[in-house]
């Protein structure tokens, strides 16, 4: 039975016209799935239903999600994380059917774990979870805060360059949280099956993303977390300089540490969209 597939152009050039045809025949989809995105049921036989394809050095995975959660789309992350997801899928469901070694990826996050980040120190960045009341509305909010300064890419300095290369990157400086910031196009919140796997940034090969930091390993968020993350369909992500937050064990405390930080100018923000584009 055909199915009501949506397969974008770059995944079907990652895994080619023949297997993107028997897909839309419905010869490898599944009827019925878990979302990627929103892990709620989904049926390709009656709704809309994205293809999205995690690649990795060496293994290809391919998801399915509603349409309304996700479009059709590659999104690059590690091979440990696709590994991992296909093991834990295995030992769940089994493997589900489709191109070579295919599974519903990842996992996404909440918490507080240390991440590693590919500028400019391969410094271990902090990230907290929570939500945050902007305007009268709970927002989904990451936190992100590196554990020691980070300067510059070529330089020697012993300043710390984290806010501006990330203001040079599009973040916006804030004296207060009193509006929800705008979006950062082209960046993006990879969360799948109820895990955050990794914020996402434009890539220069193929226009592909690329992590701008990832969790070493998927990082489970609050189901309150996800179900705002799935109402808004974006995130809030906010930085700041080493020291500024901290270690907050309350999502009230959180807001203060925030709230303090912005208003000594130690804290920049963007909205990212859920899931890369």
């Amino acid at each position: 039975m055909p199915r009501m597939l949506d397969v974008s152009d770059a995944v079907r050039a990652e895994i080619g016209d023949e297997e993107a045809d028997r897909l839309l025949a419905g010869d490898n989809a599944p009827g019925s799935y878990d979302c990627t995105s929103c892990r709620t049921p989904g049926d390709s036989a009656q709704e809309r239903t994205s293809t999205v394809l995690f690649v990795g050095d060496e293994t290809a995975v391919l998801a399915f999600a509603h349409s309304t959660c996700l479009p059709s789309q590659v999104v690059q992350v590690t091979e440990e994380q696709l590994r991992g997801a296909v093991r834990s899928i295995n030992a769940d469901t089994g493997a589900p059917a489709g191109v070579p070694q295919q599974a519903a990826p990842g996992q996404a996050a909440g918490g507080h774990a240390p991440l590693q980040k590919a500028v400019p120190e391969q410094a271990v960045l902090g990230v907290t979870s929570g939500l945050v009341l902007i305007t009268g509305e709970l927002h989904p909010a990451l936190v992100v805060e590196p554990t020691a300064p980070i300067v510059r890419p070529g330089t020697t300095g012993t300043g710390d360059d984290f806010l501006p290369l990330l203001i040079e990157q599009g973040f916006m400086p804030l004296t207060g949280i009193t509006a929800v910031p705008p979006v950062l196009h082209g960046w993006s919140v990879l969360l799948a099956m109820g895990q955050l796997h990794a914020v996402l940034q434009p890539g220069t090969h193929n226009g592909r993303p690329v992590a701008w930091w990832q969790a070493h390993q998927p990082l489970q968020v609050t189901d309150g977390w996800r179900a705002a993350a799935n109402k808004h369909q974006q995130v809030v992500l906010f930085a700041a300089p080493v020291g500024s937050i901290g270690r907050q064990p309350r999502e009230d405390l959180l807001r203060d540490a925030l709230d303090k930080a912005a208003a000594s100018g130690q804290l920049v923000a963007a909205v990212l969209p859920l899931a890369g584009t």
